[in-house]
């Protein structure tokens, strides 16, 4: 009942996932993401704990194909579900139940792996693939809502739309940017403009928060406001 897209952009050091949906808040399930260690997207009759528990055994240096065979194989409604895995080297694996709806699959290329079940067609995912790969020197955001527009163009989830989210990691433990839209007529649209907000204020401030290396962040109010307003100048 949904598609989504996991991508890994080594040069900025992130993981991302796209995901949108004819459902209720598909970014309250779907999507999870461990900085430095992989990602996981679990859907059609979503499964929670593959997110949870596949996180963990990322953690534990499993690879993707062993973690995507041991979380099938302790469910007994795997026919049902969806899932697929990278880890943060690139490595891949996916898995699409027997009873997941059609048109139902998955594909990967250089950087990133699609799945969807219940989609208008094939063409969903390839072309979320293509406009993904045409958009490289978009920053990962951007790329990633632009290929999942592109496979909403394609007739995307067959029954319609509802809700998107789109949720990235870089090196710190906390996201970098988490956006959901839970329930709206234009989700991706919608996700889009959130994104497009987030690039007024957030991302600049983000750098202040506390990091591992530096456990206190910035404090001090006028500093950060400076930064701020600093760094929306020099995008001017």
């Amino acid at each position: 009942m949904t598609w989504s897209i996991i991508a890994r952009d080594s040069a900025a050091g992130q993981l991302g996932i796209a995901v949108a949906t004819r459902f209720f808040a598909v970014g309250a399930q779907v999507p999870h993401i461990a900085a430095g260690i992989g990602a996981i997207a679990t859907q059609a009759l979503v499964n929670p704990y593959y997110g949870i528990d596949g996180l963990k055994l990322l953690r534990e240096g499993r690879k993707p194909r062993d973690i995507v065979a041991t979380l099938i194989a302790a469910d007994d409604g795997r026919d049902s579900r969806q899932l697929h895995v990278m880890d943060a080297a690139g490595r891949i694996a996916a898995y699409t139940g027997r009873e997941c709806i059609d048109w139902c699959g998955h594909i990967e290329g250089d950087g990133f792996s699609i799945a969807g079940n219940m989609l208008a067609g094939g063409s969903v995912l390839d072309d979320t693939a293509k406009a993904y790969a045409a958009n490289e020197k978009l920053p990962l955001a951007q790329r990633l809502i632009a290929a999942m527009r592109s496979g909403e163009a394609a007739g995307g989830d067959k029954r319609g739309k509802q809700s998107a989210a789109l949720v990235i990691y870089g090196e710190e433990e906390w996201s970098a940017l988490d956006l959901r839209v839970d329930d709206h007529s234009d989700p991706l649209g919608e996700l889009e403009r959130l994104e497009q907000v987030s690039r007024e204020r957030w991302v600049h401030f983000r750098r202040f928060l506390p990091t591992r290396k530096n456990p206190a962040g910035i404090t001090d109010r006028e500093t950060i406001e400076a930064g701020i307003e600093a760094a929306i100048a020099g995008k001017r």
